[in-house]
């Protein structure tokens, strides 16, 4: 594939990642000043627009990493795919937002804008398909696939099917019934959450497969199971979002059992490959590194509360509360950004050759920065949360203004923290954006000062 395509759709997705991160450090600031933010930037269109510009950092991100680490055949056809591709996803990125801040809406939570939009998002991704198959036909199979090339396929192929699943609401069998609605809708979303969690888990095993350059990484019993475990998520652990509706109790049951088992198996594979390196590799590296062992670090964190929250007791009190967006930015900042961000740090240096010593300190100063400022950040959302499920319990007739104000400690938290986020997310993006767009030529992988394993 194109890998110019790669490394543009890489940079498109950074851009995201500052836009989102910009939105949610404003939305953290809408909780503490409120009336003066609300003519100026209503919270209706400040959520989604982080929301939607955070997916979008994960989706381009993610394909970017399939345009570098596919078998690469130069045919006008595959160019003309990945180009038309990422046109059309950049086309939606751009609309959306647009529609978000001309107050033009008309869909459902998280896919807000207007459904035809849709369409172009549809559409890309079957670009994407295609062009996936054509690169794995052009390279002779030798040997199975390793477990990333089923985690490509299966996220490409499921995120088709679970947006469009997404749109059945416009449909009258399902609008005109509530509880059919918020069922299928629900489903949907942690569908598609699950498929582009494949993306990223793939990416991420590719990297460690090289880093380490042990080829058995991707193949072990180990690994494999984590993908149909993964698989069997993508498909069936949403049902702990709708603990609350009158659905069937094996949906409740299979929900609770499988949400929790994921997250632990991903962290095993990563303990084991950080255990399985030697110094030198660690030190060559060392940013990929350092990225995964946070990831790791936020796995497990939110793998306590995923058990938690999978308890339909506590999850009757704990859903719709900060402790819900607590779980969400954990699972979106702590392990896919950092799972991300290791994937693109092992290709700016895989082909650009190793950061500058300036580049490096921005950097990891953005890493500490960002992971500090993150569990803080969690920390207080949890707290509101629990206070905001107390004060809901013992006085369920008070004022919601009221009781958010009993929160603003914890409002103050989150969004000084927040913004230190935001910051380390700035000096990380920074040196990454300069490396790819400075750069007009990609040196080819292979070459011999690289000491790297060919695609």
């Amino acid at each position: 594939m194109n890998r110019s395509i790669g490394f543009l759709s890489i940079a498109t997705g950074l851009c995201f990642l500052v836009a989102g991160i910009l939105f949610g450090s404003l939305g953290g600031i809408f909780y503490l000043f409120p009336q003066e933010l609300r003519d100026l930037l209503p919270f209706t269109k400040l959520r989604p627009l982080h929301v939607s510009s955070v997916i979008f950092w994960i989706l381009f991100t993610a394909i970017g990493g399939l345009y570098l680490y596919l078998p690469k055949h130069k045919t006008r056809l595959a160019n003309k795919l990945g180009l038309g591709q990422y046109l059309l996803l950049l086309t939606a990125a751009v609309a959306i937002p647009g529609c978000y801040i001309a107050g033009i809406f008309g869909g459902r939570e998280y896919w807000e804008y207007p459904p035809i939009l849709g369409l172009l998002i549809a559409a890309s991704f079957i670009l994407l398909g295609i062009n996936f198959y054509k690169s794995i036909r052009h390279k002779p199979a030798k040997e199975p696939w390793p477990v990333y090339r089923w985690m490509w396929l299966s996220g490409i192929v499921f995120f088709i099917l679970s947006f469009a699943e997404s749109y059945l609401w416009l449909l009258p069998y399902f609008k005109q019934n509530l509880v059919r609605d918020m069922a299928v809708q629900w489903k949907s979303y942690g569908s598609l959450v699950g498929s582009w969690n494949m993306l990223i888990n793939g990416s991420a095993l590719f990297v460690m497969e090289k880093i380490s350059g042990d080829k058995t990484t991707a193949r072990k019993p180990l690994t494999f199971f984590m993908f149909f475990l993964g698989l069997f998520n993508l498909m069936f652990n949403w049902g702990h979002h709708i603990y609350n509706l009158p659905v069937s109790n094996i949906i409740r049951y299979t929900a609770y059992l499988v949400s929790m088992t994921e997250l632990l198996i991903l962290a095993k594979i990563i303990w084991n490959w950080r255990s399985s390196l030697s110094q030198a590799q660690k030190y060559k590296h060392i940013l990929s590194y350092r990225f995964f062992t946070a990831a790791d670090i936020w796995i497990l964190l939110n793998l306590v509360m995923a058990i938690l929250m999978s308890v339909p007791a506590i999850n009757l009190y704990s859903h719709g509360t900060h402790i819900t967006v607590a779980h969400a930015m954990g699972t979106t900042i702590g392990i896919n950004t950092m799972l991300l961000l290791a994937s693109v740090c092992y290709a700016c240096s895989r082909f650009f050759g190793d950061f500058s010593q300036p580049k490096l300190k921005l950097l990891n100063r953005g890493l500490y920065l960002s992971n500090a400022s993150l569990l803080i950040f969690w920390v207080a959302l949890i707290g509101a949360g629990i206070g905001k499920a107390i004060l809901q319990t013992d006085n369920p007739d008070l004022p919601h203004a009221i009781l958010m104000q009993q929160l603003i400690p914890w409002f103050i938290g989150f969004a000084m923290s927040g913004l230190g986020v935001a910051t380390g997310i700035v000096l990380m993006v920074w040196p990454l954006l300069t490396t790819i767009l400075k750069l007009k030529k990609l040196p080819h992988p292979e070459q011999p000062q690289r000491h790297l394993q060919p695609l």
